[in-house]
């Protein structure tokens, strides 16, 4: 038993480790472009749709919060904010391109096109004035912060000889990393094109950690990244990767599944409601280890949206729940659609 429970420690702890380098590289990319995405918005509706799913589709929850702070100040419809929810997986984007990035990349591909489709039906129905006003003119608080030079050669140097406690300690985790992948202590079994890419990304993470500036540091990566994100998914991966052990060990848990369906794509459906990361992870793992079909997958990352929806939720109950019913009513739709014709990947 103790064996088994290092491992999946070891398997939680190796997840882990890869979603903190790319949410690293992805909070990186998001700060360096900074404001290039509002300027292109147009009044043209499928435009709004596109660049509304490319928001979603990005993993983690940037995207999300800067879709709903656009649908707050009516930059983007309705229609849009729902495509943006259904193309989102929150955090767990990062773990199902860390479980099982081909699939992953197939998924984000579906969810894409459905937010979109159901984004474009959304905005055929008519909305009262009184609910869209309700949202003009409000602000968030997301991480909407002066741009950021996040590559300053004359201060280099000054990085590498005089580092803060914050580059220090980021820095040993991600050379803990690398010698780790390197070594073969963890992902050690991976194709080798994919240990060479989690290699590129390590460095390339280095990279960005000793040349960044202490604001990035220290707000970006140490208290963004790091402290709201990086125990919460290693106690979520840690937590469900060891109840689906031992449930695998006392019930046929693929048995009970494949008798009940339909009940599981439903449970699937109404776990996305509760606008957190981490209870859709459940699904993933259960989809990783093929215990559940492509389909139930699908639906629950259409249902769901990571933490995305609670500045809309804290905004207005209304459109929380607006939003949420309608991204369930596409999820039935689709897990069924796939349970009938037995959609597989």
């Amino acid at each position: 038993m103790i064996t088994d429970i290092f491992n999946i420690f070891k398997q939680a702890l190796m997840i882990t480790s890869f979603v903190f380098v790319m949410m690293l590289v992805i909070e990186y990319i998001n700060v360096q472009t900074n404001g290039i995405w509002q300027k292109h918005i147009s009044e043209n509706k499928w435009k709004q749709y596109l660049f509304a799913g490319f928001l979603g589709a990005i993993p983690g929850c940037l995207g999300a919060f800067t879709a709903v702070a656009l649908f707050s100040h009516r930059i983007i419809s309705f229609g849009a904010i729902v495509t943006t929810m259904i193309a989102t997986s929150g955090d767990e984007a990062f773990i199902m391109f860390a479980m099982f990035p081909q699939k992953a990349a197939i998924l984000t591909i579906i969810i894409f096109g459905v937010g979109i489709l159901a984004g474009y039906i959304t905005d055929k129905i008519p909305l009262s004035k009184k609910f869209l006003n309700k949202f003009a003119g409000n602000e968030f608080p997301l991480h909407e912060e002066e741009y950021c030079k996040c590559f300053q050669k004359d201060k280099f140097l000054q990085f590498l000889i005089k580092p803060s406690i914050y580059r220090i300690v980021i820095t040993i985790i991600i050379l803990s990393l690398l010698i780790a992948v390197g070594t073969g202590l963890i992902a050690g079994n991976l194709k080798t094109w994919m240990k060479i890419t989690i290699l590129l990304a390590i460095l390339f993470s280095l990279f960005i950690v000793i040349s960044v500036p202490e604001h990035f540091l220290k707000e970006h990566i140490w208290e963004h990244i790091i402290k709201v994100h990086l125990l919460r998914i290693f106690l979520w991966t840690f937590g469900t990767l060891i109840v689906i052990h031992f449930l695998m060990n006392f019930i046929d848990v693929k048995l009970w599944i494949t008798d009940n369906m339909l009940l599981v794509i439903i449970i699937a459906v109404l776990v996305g409601i509760i606008p957190e990361s981490g209870p859709h992870l459940i699904f993933v793992t259960l989809f990783a280890q093929g215990t559940i079909p492509f389909y139930i997958l699908l639906a629950s990352s259409i249902s769901q949206d990571g933490h995305g929806m609670l500045p809309l939720l804290a905004e207005s109950k209304r459109g929380f729940l607006a939003v949420k019913s309608v991204n369930i009513i596409f999820a039935l739709i689709i897990g069924i659609i796939g349970y009938i014709f037995n959609f597989l990947i």
